[in-house]
Protein backbone atom coordinates (compact mmCIF):
# COMPACT_ATOMS: atom_id res chain seq x y z
CA UNK A 1 0.00 0.00 0.00
CA UNK A 2 1.62 3.31 -1.20
CA UNK A 3 1.59 6.16 1.66
CA UNK A 4 0.96 8.62 -0.96
CA UNK A 5 -1.22 11.49 -0.39
CA UNK A 6 -4.70 10.76 -2.62
CA UNK A 7 -6.51 13.62 -4.80
CA UNK A 8 -9.23 13.01 -7.05
CA UNK A 9 -10.86 15.69 -8.82
CA UNK A 10 -14.11 15.88 -10.76
CA UNK A 11 -15.59 18.09 -13.23
CA UNK A 12 -19.29 17.66 -13.59
CA UNK A 13 -20.27 15.27 -16.69
CA UNK A 14 -21.09 17.96 -19.37
CA UNK A 15 -24.29 17.60 -21.35
CA UNK A 16 -23.51 16.09 -24.51
CA UNK A 17 -26.21 18.14 -26.71
CA UNK A 18 -24.39 21.06 -25.43
CA UNK A 19 -22.39 23.27 -26.75
CA UNK A 20 -18.87 23.69 -25.19
CA UNK A 21 -18.52 27.48 -23.91
CA UNK A 22 -17.20 29.06 -21.39
CA UNK A 23 -18.46 27.99 -18.43
CA UNK A 24 -17.18 24.62 -19.28
CA UNK A 25 -13.95 25.41 -19.84
CA UNK A 26 -13.54 27.33 -16.50
CA UNK A 27 -14.83 24.05 -14.14
CA UNK A 28 -11.92 21.63 -16.43
CA UNK A 29 -9.18 24.14 -16.36
CA UNK A 30 -9.43 24.52 -12.82
CA UNK A 31 -9.38 20.97 -12.23
CA UNK A 32 -6.90 20.60 -14.81
CA UNK A 33 -4.69 23.35 -12.93
CA UNK A 34 -5.60 21.44 -9.15
CA UNK A 35 -4.25 18.14 -10.77
CA UNK A 36 -1.23 19.09 -12.01
CA UNK A 37 -0.25 20.88 -9.08
CA UNK A 38 -0.15 18.09 -6.80
CA UNK A 39 1.18 16.02 -9.06
CA UNK A 40 4.12 18.53 -8.88
CA UNK A 41 3.82 17.97 -4.99
CA UNK A 42 4.59 13.74 -5.65
CA UNK A 43 0.59 13.16 -4.80
CA UNK A 44 -1.48 10.12 -6.38
CA UNK A 45 -3.98 12.13 -8.86
CA UNK A 46 -6.69 11.07 -10.52
CA UNK A 47 -8.90 13.72 -12.47
CA UNK A 48 -12.43 13.06 -14.28
CA UNK A 49 -14.51 14.45 -16.55
CA UNK A 50 -17.27 13.15 -19.21
CA UNK A 51 -20.44 13.72 -20.59
CA UNK A 52 -24.09 13.14 -20.05
CA UNK A 53 -25.45 11.46 -22.74
CA UNK A 54 -29.09 9.81 -21.36
CA UNK A 55 -32.43 12.06 -21.44
CA UNK A 56 -35.22 12.93 -23.33
CA UNK A 57 -33.50 15.55 -25.44
CA UNK A 58 -30.84 13.73 -26.76
CA UNK A 59 -34.00 10.94 -27.72
CA UNK A 60 -35.68 13.85 -29.57
CA UNK A 61 -32.51 15.16 -31.27
CA UNK A 62 -31.85 11.99 -32.67
CA UNK A 63 -35.26 11.24 -33.74
CA UNK A 64 -35.07 14.57 -35.67
CA UNK A 65 -31.71 13.45 -37.51
CA UNK A 66 -32.81 10.28 -38.19
CA UNK A 67 -30.26 8.30 -36.35
CA UNK A 68 -30.18 6.15 -33.09
CA UNK A 69 -29.56 8.08 -29.40
CA UNK A 70 -26.34 6.18 -29.81
CA UNK A 71 -24.93 7.11 -32.94
CA UNK A 72 -26.22 10.90 -32.11
CA UNK A 73 -24.17 11.01 -29.25
CA UNK A 74 -21.12 9.60 -30.31
CA UNK A 75 -20.99 12.42 -32.95
CA UNK A 76 -21.32 15.41 -29.75
CA UNK A 77 -19.17 13.71 -27.61
CA UNK A 78 -16.22 14.87 -29.95
CA UNK A 79 -16.68 18.49 -29.57
CA UNK A 80 -16.08 18.22 -25.54
CA UNK A 81 -13.20 15.49 -26.45
CA UNK A 82 -11.61 17.85 -28.63
CA UNK A 83 -11.76 21.09 -26.49
CA UNK A 84 -10.22 19.33 -24.15
CA UNK A 85 -7.25 18.10 -26.47
CA UNK A 86 -6.99 21.84 -27.71
CA UNK A 87 -6.83 23.12 -23.69
CA UNK A 88 -4.04 20.40 -23.32
CA UNK A 89 -6.03 19.58 -20.16
CA UNK A 90 -4.30 16.69 -18.06
CA UNK A 91 -7.73 14.46 -17.12
CA UNK A 92 -6.61 10.62 -16.45
CA UNK A 93 -10.19 9.48 -17.66
CA UNK A 94 -13.34 10.57 -19.72
CA UNK A 95 -16.41 8.97 -18.96
CA UNK A 96 -19.16 8.34 -21.07
CA UNK A 97 -22.69 7.34 -19.43
CA UNK A 98 -23.33 5.35 -22.42
CA UNK A 99 -20.34 3.26 -21.46
CA UNK A 100 -21.33 -0.42 -20.51
CA UNK A 101 -18.88 0.05 -17.66
CA UNK A 102 -21.33 3.27 -15.94
CA UNK A 103 -24.44 1.19 -16.47
CA UNK A 104 -23.37 -1.96 -15.16
CA UNK A 105 -22.50 -0.13 -11.82
CA UNK A 106 -25.61 1.67 -12.18
CA UNK A 107 -27.71 -1.24 -12.46
CA UNK A 108 -25.92 -2.73 -9.11
CA UNK A 109 -26.40 0.12 -7.10
CA UNK A 110 -30.26 0.69 -8.25
CA UNK A 111 -30.51 -3.70 -7.17
CA UNK A 112 -28.80 -2.76 -3.90
CA UNK A 113 -30.94 -0.39 -2.98
CA UNK A 114 -34.41 -1.81 -3.60
CA UNK A 115 -33.18 -4.81 -2.47
CA UNK A 116 -32.60 -2.59 0.67
CA UNK A 117 -36.28 -1.25 0.58
CA UNK A 118 -34.63 1.94 -0.59
CA UNK A 119 -36.31 2.20 -3.69
CA UNK A 120 -39.98 1.94 -4.27
CA UNK A 121 -42.85 2.17 -6.96
CA UNK A 122 -45.85 4.91 -6.40
CA UNK A 123 -47.98 6.68 -8.45
CA UNK A 124 -47.09 10.49 -8.70
CA UNK A 125 -49.12 13.89 -10.26
CA UNK A 126 -46.68 16.48 -11.17
CA UNK A 127 -45.88 19.37 -13.12
CA UNK A 128 -43.11 18.02 -16.01
CA UNK A 129 -40.60 20.21 -18.04
CA UNK A 130 -39.51 18.45 -20.95
CA UNK A 131 -36.32 20.57 -21.63
CA UNK A 132 -35.07 20.11 -18.07
CA UNK A 133 -36.14 16.70 -17.47
CA UNK A 134 -37.75 18.05 -14.55
CA UNK A 135 -41.14 17.70 -12.07
CA UNK A 136 -42.13 20.63 -10.21
CA UNK A 137 -44.89 20.31 -7.58
CA UNK A 138 -47.68 23.51 -8.06
CA UNK A 139 -46.30 26.00 -5.34
CA UNK A 140 -43.21 25.76 -8.01
CA UNK A 141 -44.33 27.01 -11.05
CA UNK A 142 -44.56 30.23 -12.04
CA UNK A 143 -47.81 31.16 -14.28
CA UNK A 144 -47.48 27.47 -15.89
CA UNK A 145 -43.92 27.93 -16.77
CA UNK A 146 -41.02 25.83 -15.51
CA UNK A 147 -39.51 27.99 -12.72
CA UNK A 148 -35.64 27.61 -14.15
CA UNK A 149 -36.20 27.92 -18.13
CA UNK A 150 -39.29 29.52 -18.27
CA UNK A 151 -41.06 27.37 -20.78
CA UNK A 152 -44.24 25.60 -20.45
CA UNK A 153 -45.05 22.69 -18.10
CA UNK A 154 -47.05 19.68 -18.66
CA UNK A 155 -49.30 17.64 -15.92
CA UNK A 156 -48.41 14.05 -15.86
CA UNK A 157 -49.68 11.72 -13.29
CA UNK A 158 -48.14 8.41 -13.64
CA UNK A 159 -46.29 5.22 -12.13
CA UNK A 160 -42.31 5.37 -10.84
CA UNK A 161 -39.99 4.46 -8.80
CA UNK A 162 -38.99 6.45 -5.96
CA UNK A 163 -35.69 6.91 -3.73
CA UNK A 164 -36.11 7.39 0.04
CA UNK A 165 -34.40 10.67 0.12
CA UNK A 166 -36.54 12.27 2.55
CA UNK A 167 -35.79 10.36 6.12
CA UNK A 168 -32.29 11.31 5.35
CA UNK A 169 -32.83 15.10 5.57
CA UNK A 170 -31.32 15.66 9.41
CA UNK A 171 -28.69 13.35 8.93
CA UNK A 172 -27.61 15.89 5.98
CA UNK A 173 -28.57 19.08 7.93
CA UNK A 174 -26.01 17.42 10.64
CA UNK A 175 -22.93 16.61 8.60
CA UNK A 176 -23.01 19.20 6.74
CA UNK A 177 -22.79 21.44 9.87
CA UNK A 178 -20.35 19.47 11.66
CA UNK A 179 -17.61 19.54 8.23
CA UNK A 180 -17.64 23.04 6.88
CA UNK A 181 -15.48 22.13 3.99
CA UNK A 182 -17.62 19.95 2.91
CA UNK A 183 -19.85 22.34 0.65
CA UNK A 184 -17.79 25.44 -0.09
CA UNK A 185 -18.06 28.58 -0.53
CA UNK A 186 -19.97 29.37 2.59
CA UNK A 187 -22.30 31.12 0.44
CA UNK A 188 -23.28 27.82 -1.00
CA UNK A 189 -23.22 25.55 2.51
CA UNK A 190 -25.83 28.37 3.60
CA UNK A 191 -28.02 27.98 0.92
CA UNK A 192 -28.06 24.35 1.06
CA UNK A 193 -28.96 24.18 5.04
CA UNK A 194 -31.76 27.08 3.91
CA UNK A 195 -32.96 24.41 1.48
CA UNK A 196 -33.18 21.76 3.71
CA UNK A 197 -34.85 23.85 6.40
CA UNK A 198 -37.98 22.44 4.12
CA UNK A 199 -39.41 18.92 4.46
CA UNK A 200 -37.51 17.17 1.85
CA UNK A 201 -39.54 14.67 -0.61
CA UNK A 202 -38.70 11.55 -2.24
CA UNK A 203 -36.48 11.43 -5.27
CA UNK A 204 -38.38 10.16 -8.30
CA UNK A 205 -35.52 7.80 -9.72
CA UNK A 206 -37.46 6.73 -13.05
CA UNK A 207 -38.93 7.15 -16.16
CA UNK A 208 -41.88 5.01 -18.29
CA UNK A 209 -40.17 3.75 -21.47
CA UNK A 210 -43.39 4.70 -23.02
CA UNK A 211 -42.51 8.45 -22.52
CA UNK A 212 -38.56 7.65 -22.36
CA UNK A 213 -36.91 4.45 -23.77
CA UNK A 214 -33.58 6.45 -23.59
CA UNK A 215 -31.72 5.23 -20.13
CA UNK A 216 -30.38 3.25 -17.91
CA UNK A 217 -32.64 0.52 -17.88
CA UNK A 218 -33.92 -0.54 -14.50
CA UNK A 219 -33.04 -3.88 -13.34
CA UNK A 220 -35.62 -5.00 -11.73
CA UNK A 221 -38.65 -3.27 -13.77
CA UNK A 222 -37.51 -3.29 -17.75
CA UNK A 223 -40.22 -1.26 -18.56
CA UNK A 224 -38.72 1.65 -17.03
CA UNK A 225 -35.40 3.71 -17.33
CA UNK A 226 -33.31 5.61 -14.32
CA UNK A 227 -33.46 9.49 -14.22
CA UNK A 228 -30.98 11.17 -15.52
CA UNK A 229 -29.53 12.23 -11.98
CA UNK A 230 -29.57 9.14 -10.65
CA UNK A 231 -27.63 7.84 -13.34
CA UNK A 232 -25.02 10.68 -14.09
CA UNK A 233 -24.05 11.33 -10.23
CA UNK A 234 -23.23 7.81 -10.22
CA UNK A 235 -20.38 8.54 -12.55
CA UNK A 236 -17.83 9.85 -9.86
CA UNK A 237 -17.82 6.49 -8.15
CA UNK A 238 -17.87 4.43 -11.84
CA UNK A 239 -14.43 5.71 -12.86
CA UNK A 240 -12.51 5.19 -10.05
CA UNK A 241 -13.65 1.18 -9.75
CA UNK A 242 -16.33 1.37 -7.26
CA UNK A 243 -17.45 -2.68 -7.65
CA UNK A 244 -15.10 -3.35 -9.84
CA UNK A 245 -11.80 -2.64 -8.12
CA UNK A 246 -12.35 -2.37 -4.15
CA UNK A 247 -8.74 -1.27 -3.33
CA UNK A 248 -8.14 1.40 -6.16
CA UNK A 249 -11.53 2.83 -5.49
CA UNK A 250 -11.20 2.95 -1.87
CA UNK A 251 -7.80 4.41 -2.14
CA UNK A 252 -8.77 6.83 -4.48
CA UNK A 253 -12.64 7.94 -3.27
CA UNK A 254 -10.66 9.50 -0.01
CA UNK A 255 -9.01 12.14 -1.44
CA UNK A 256 -12.58 13.08 -3.99
CA UNK A 257 -13.48 16.94 -4.82
CA UNK A 258 -16.45 17.34 -7.21
CA UNK A 259 -16.10 20.53 -8.78
CA UNK A 260 -19.72 21.85 -10.04
CA UNK A 261 -21.43 25.26 -11.42
CA UNK A 262 -23.90 26.50 -8.89
CA UNK A 263 -26.60 25.58 -11.12
CA UNK A 264 -26.29 22.21 -10.40
CA UNK A 265 -25.59 22.78 -6.31
CA UNK A 266 -29.14 20.99 -5.09
CA UNK A 267 -28.47 17.61 -7.01
CA UNK A 268 -24.86 17.57 -5.81
CA UNK A 269 -25.24 19.14 -2.27
CA UNK A 270 -28.00 16.94 -1.61
CA UNK A 271 -29.33 13.94 -3.61
CA UNK A 272 -25.38 12.76 -4.13
CA UNK A 273 -24.91 13.01 -0.79
CA UNK A 274 -27.87 10.98 0.48
CA UNK A 275 -27.10 8.42 -2.57
CA UNK A 276 -23.85 7.77 -0.93
CA UNK A 277 -24.88 7.66 2.88
CA UNK A 278 -27.81 5.06 1.41
CA UNK A 279 -25.27 2.91 -0.11
CA UNK A 280 -22.55 3.00 3.01
CA UNK A 281 -19.92 5.36 1.30
CA UNK A 282 -17.84 7.60 3.05
CA UNK A 283 -18.46 11.19 1.21
CA UNK A 284 -16.06 13.11 -1.13
CA UNK A 285 -13.98 15.95 1.17
CA UNK A 286 -15.48 18.78 -0.93
CA UNK A 287 -18.44 19.83 -2.95
CA UNK A 288 -17.08 23.11 -4.35
CA UNK A 289 -19.79 24.96 -6.46
CA UNK A 290 -18.38 28.24 -8.36
CA UNK A 291 -20.25 31.28 -9.96
CA UNK A 292 -21.41 31.62 -13.31
CA UNK A 293 -19.36 33.63 -16.15
CA UNK A 294 -21.45 36.46 -17.65
CA UNK A 295 -20.28 38.36 -21.04
CA UNK A 296 -20.12 42.21 -20.78
CA UNK A 297 -22.79 42.09 -17.90
CA UNK A 298 -24.93 39.44 -19.28
CA UNK A 299 -25.77 36.09 -19.09
CA UNK A 300 -24.17 33.60 -21.92
CA UNK A 301 -27.33 32.60 -24.45
CA UNK A 302 -27.72 31.03 -27.69
CA UNK A 303 -30.47 33.48 -28.34
CA UNK A 304 -28.55 36.60 -27.32
CA UNK A 305 -25.71 35.26 -29.44
CA UNK A 306 -22.97 35.95 -27.06
CA UNK A 307 -22.10 32.48 -25.71
CA UNK A 308 -18.11 32.45 -25.75
CA UNK A 309 -16.14 29.90 -28.09
CA UNK A 310 -12.98 28.67 -25.89
CA UNK A 311 -11.59 26.65 -28.46
CA UNK A 312 -11.66 30.27 -30.51
CA UNK A 313 -10.33 32.13 -27.80
CA UNK A 314 -7.29 29.93 -27.40
CA UNK A 315 -6.45 30.00 -31.01
CA UNK A 316 -6.34 34.02 -30.83
CA UNK A 317 -4.53 34.77 -27.63
CA UNK A 318 -3.03 30.86 -26.96
CA UNK A 319 -3.77 28.74 -24.18
CA UNK A 320 -1.77 29.49 -21.38
CA UNK A 321 -3.16 33.84 -21.58
CA UNK A 322 -7.37 32.20 -21.70
CA UNK A 323 -6.15 30.02 -18.35
CA UNK A 324 -4.59 32.58 -16.57
CA UNK A 325 -7.41 34.85 -17.07
CA UNK A 326 -9.86 32.38 -16.13
CA UNK A 327 -8.16 31.48 -13.07
CA UNK A 328 -7.11 35.41 -12.00
CA UNK A 329 -9.74 37.29 -12.60
CA UNK A 330 -12.46 36.31 -10.63
CA UNK A 331 -11.87 34.22 -7.17
CA UNK A 332 -13.10 30.90 -7.89
CA UNK A 333 -16.68 30.71 -5.99
CA UNK A 334 -18.21 34.24 -7.24
CA UNK A 335 -19.43 35.04 -10.31
CA UNK A 336 -17.21 36.76 -12.87
CA UNK A 337 -17.69 39.02 -16.24
CA UNK A 338 -15.63 38.26 -19.47
CA UNK A 339 -15.06 40.91 -22.27
CA UNK A 340 -12.24 40.84 -24.69
CA UNK A 341 -10.80 44.41 -23.26
CA UNK A 342 -10.38 42.69 -19.49
CA UNK A 343 -8.32 39.77 -21.24
CA UNK A 344 -6.73 41.97 -23.12
CA UNK A 345 -5.85 43.94 -20.26
CA UNK A 346 -4.59 40.97 -18.34
CA UNK A 347 -2.30 39.84 -20.91
CA UNK A 348 -0.65 43.43 -21.46
CA UNK A 349 -0.28 44.01 -18.18
CA UNK A 350 0.06 40.47 -16.05
CA UNK A 351 1.97 38.50 -18.70
CA UNK A 352 3.51 41.19 -21.32
CA UNK A 353 4.49 43.35 -18.85
CA UNK A 354 5.38 42.40 -15.92
CA UNK A 355 6.33 38.11 -16.64
CA UNK A 356 7.42 38.58 -19.96
CA UNK A 357 9.79 41.79 -18.95
CA UNK A 358 11.20 40.29 -16.36
CA UNK A 359 12.23 37.33 -18.46
CA UNK A 360 13.50 39.18 -21.09
CA UNK A 361 15.22 41.56 -19.33
CA UNK A 362 17.31 38.51 -17.48
CA UNK A 363 17.56 36.95 -20.50
CA UNK A 364 18.93 39.76 -22.73
CA UNK A 365 21.15 40.75 -20.15
CA UNK A 366 22.78 36.57 -19.70
CA UNK A 367 23.46 37.35 -23.39
CA UNK A 368 24.86 40.65 -23.49
CA UNK A 369 27.31 40.19 -20.48
CA UNK A 370 28.64 36.39 -20.46
CA UNK A 371 27.09 35.14 -23.61
CA UNK A 372 24.04 33.66 -22.60
CA UNK A 373 25.83 30.92 -20.37
CA UNK A 374 24.71 30.38 -17.17
CA UNK A 375 27.06 32.55 -14.62
CA UNK A 376 28.90 30.21 -11.46
CA UNK A 377 26.42 30.27 -8.12
CA UNK A 378 29.52 32.14 -6.01
CA UNK A 379 29.16 32.34 -2.47
CA UNK A 380 26.33 33.72 -0.14
CA UNK A 381 22.98 33.99 0.84
CA UNK A 382 20.76 34.02 -1.74
CA UNK A 383 18.00 37.12 -1.75
CA UNK A 384 15.77 35.59 -3.34
CA UNK A 385 15.51 32.04 -2.50
CA UNK A 386 13.55 32.57 0.60
CA UNK A 387 10.63 34.25 -1.20
CA UNK A 388 10.89 31.76 -3.90
CA UNK A 389 10.04 29.48 -1.15
CA UNK A 390 7.24 31.48 0.24
CA UNK A 391 5.62 31.82 -2.79
CA UNK A 392 5.74 27.54 -3.23
CA UNK A 393 4.30 27.36 0.35
CA UNK A 394 1.63 30.14 -0.52
CA UNK A 395 0.87 28.26 -3.64
CA UNK A 396 0.30 25.12 -1.43
CA UNK A 397 -1.98 26.88 0.95
CA UNK A 398 -4.21 28.03 -2.09
CA UNK A 399 -4.43 24.78 -4.10
CA UNK A 400 -5.43 22.98 -0.70
CA UNK A 401 -8.23 25.90 -0.51
CA UNK A 402 -9.35 25.53 -4.50
CA UNK A 403 -8.40 29.32 -4.82
CA UNK A 404 -6.63 29.12 -8.09
CA UNK A 405 -6.83 33.02 -8.37
CA UNK A 406 -4.78 33.29 -4.85
CA UNK A 407 -1.91 30.91 -6.27
CA UNK A 408 -1.39 32.79 -9.40
CA UNK A 409 -1.35 35.91 -6.74
CA UNK A 410 1.16 34.34 -4.80
CA UNK A 411 3.56 33.88 -8.38
CA UNK A 412 3.02 37.50 -8.95
CA UNK A 413 3.90 38.74 -5.68
CA UNK A 414 7.45 36.77 -6.20
CA UNK A 415 7.62 38.22 -10.44
CA UNK A 416 7.03 41.53 -8.71
CA UNK A 417 10.27 40.99 -6.28
CA UNK A 418 12.58 39.56 -8.80
CA UNK A 419 11.64 42.83 -10.71
CA UNK A 420 12.40 44.79 -7.64
CA UNK A 421 15.61 42.69 -7.32
CA UNK A 422 17.19 43.68 -10.83
CA UNK A 423 16.18 47.60 -10.36
CA UNK A 424 18.10 47.49 -6.57
CA UNK A 425 20.94 45.70 -7.66
CA UNK A 426 21.08 47.36 -11.56
CA UNK A 427 23.28 44.96 -13.50
CA UNK A 428 23.26 46.78 -16.09
CA UNK A 429 25.81 49.87 -14.34
CA UNK A 430 27.53 46.45 -12.84
CA UNK A 431 28.55 45.39 -16.20
CA UNK A 432 30.30 49.56 -16.68
CA UNK A 433 32.82 48.36 -13.89
CA UNK A 434 34.90 45.59 -14.59
CA UNK A 435 35.97 45.30 -11.17
CA UNK A 436 32.32 44.73 -10.31
CA UNK A 437 32.43 41.59 -12.46
CA UNK A 438 31.50 38.78 -9.96
CA UNK A 439 28.97 40.89 -8.28
CA UNK A 440 27.13 41.23 -12.06
CA UNK A 441 27.40 37.33 -12.33
CA UNK A 442 25.90 36.73 -8.97
CA UNK A 443 23.24 39.27 -9.72
CA UNK A 444 22.55 37.40 -12.85
CA UNK A 445 23.10 33.95 -11.74
CA UNK A 446 20.18 34.56 -8.71
CA UNK A 447 17.44 36.18 -11.79
CA UNK A 448 17.82 33.24 -13.75
CA UNK A 449 17.69 30.72 -10.39
CA UNK A 450 14.56 33.27 -9.67
CA UNK A 451 13.27 32.04 -13.59
CA UNK A 452 14.01 28.81 -13.31
CA UNK A 453 11.36 29.00 -9.88
CA UNK A 454 8.77 30.98 -11.03
CA UNK A 455 8.83 28.16 -13.91
CA UNK A 456 8.16 25.72 -11.48
CA UNK A 457 5.41 27.56 -9.81
CA UNK A 458 3.64 28.16 -13.15
CA UNK A 459 3.98 24.77 -14.07
CA UNK A 460 0.45 23.64 -12.91
CA UNK A 461 -1.07 27.15 -14.52
CA UNK A 462 0.72 27.53 -17.36
CA UNK A 463 2.29 24.33 -18.21
CA UNK A 464 3.26 25.88 -22.07
CA UNK A 465 5.09 28.91 -20.43
CA UNK A 466 6.56 27.18 -17.86
CA UNK A 467 7.90 24.66 -20.52
CA UNK A 468 9.08 27.49 -23.18
CA UNK A 469 11.03 29.08 -19.60
CA UNK A 470 12.48 26.17 -18.90
CA UNK A 471 13.95 24.89 -22.76
CA UNK A 472 15.24 29.24 -22.76
CA UNK A 473 16.85 28.89 -19.58
CA UNK A 474 18.75 25.51 -21.38
CA UNK A 475 16.95 22.96 -19.19
CA UNK A 476 15.82 19.68 -20.35
CA UNK A 477 12.65 18.61 -19.79
CA UNK A 478 10.25 20.18 -17.94
CA UNK A 479 9.23 21.27 -14.36
CA UNK A 480 8.95 17.98 -12.28
CA UNK A 481 9.88 17.98 -8.55
CA UNK A 482 9.28 14.35 -8.16
CA UNK A 483 7.24 14.97 -4.91
CA UNK A 484 10.09 17.12 -3.56
CA UNK A 485 9.75 21.04 -2.59
CA UNK A 486 11.86 23.03 -5.22
CA UNK A 487 15.60 23.88 -4.65
CA UNK A 488 17.22 26.74 -5.31
CA UNK A 489 20.70 26.92 -7.53
CA UNK A 490 19.27 24.28 -9.63
CA UNK A 491 20.81 25.28 -13.22
CA UNK A 492 24.01 23.86 -14.21
CA UNK A 493 27.06 26.36 -14.54
CA UNK A 494 27.98 27.18 -17.88
CA UNK A 495 24.60 25.43 -19.09
CA UNK A 496 23.55 27.49 -22.62
CA UNK A 497 20.51 29.91 -22.25
CA UNK A 498 18.37 31.32 -24.91
CA UNK A 499 15.68 33.76 -25.48
CA UNK A 500 13.50 32.95 -28.51
CA UNK A 501 11.24 35.21 -28.41
CA UNK A 502 8.88 37.82 -26.44
CA UNK A 503 6.59 34.96 -23.87
CA UNK A 504 3.59 36.73 -24.38
CA UNK A 505 3.84 39.87 -27.11
CA UNK A 506 1.39 42.81 -26.40
CA UNK A 507 -1.59 43.23 -27.98
CA UNK A 508 -2.78 46.17 -29.57
CA UNK A 509 -6.62 47.27 -28.60
CA UNK A 510 -8.74 48.11 -31.18
CA UNK A 511 -11.35 50.40 -31.59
Amino acid sequence: MTDKKTFYVTTPIYYVNDVPHLGHAYTTVVADCLSRFHRLRGEEVFFLTGTDEHGQKVEQAAAAAGISPQDHCDRMVHRFQDLWRQLDTSHDDFIRTTQERHIRVVQAILTDLHDRGEIYKDSYQGWYCVPDERFWTEKDIEGGNCPDCGRPVVEITEENYFFRMGKYRQWLVDYITENPDFVRPQTRRNEILGFLRKDLGDLCISRPKERLSWGVEIPFDTDFVTYVWFDALTNYITAPGYLVDEKRFTRTWEGAHHLIGKDILTTHAVYWPIMLHALGLPQPKTIFAHGWWTIEGRKMSKSLGNVVDPGRLAEEYGIDAIRYFLMREVPFGLDGDFSKRALIGRINNDLANDLGNVFSRILAMTKKYFDGFVPPSGSGESPLAAQGAAAWEEVGKAAEKIAPHLALAAIWEFIGRINKFLDDEKPWILARDPEQRDRLARCLREGLEALRFTAILLAAFMPHTAARMWADLGLDGGPSLRGTVPGWNGLPEGGRTTLSGPLFPRIEEKD
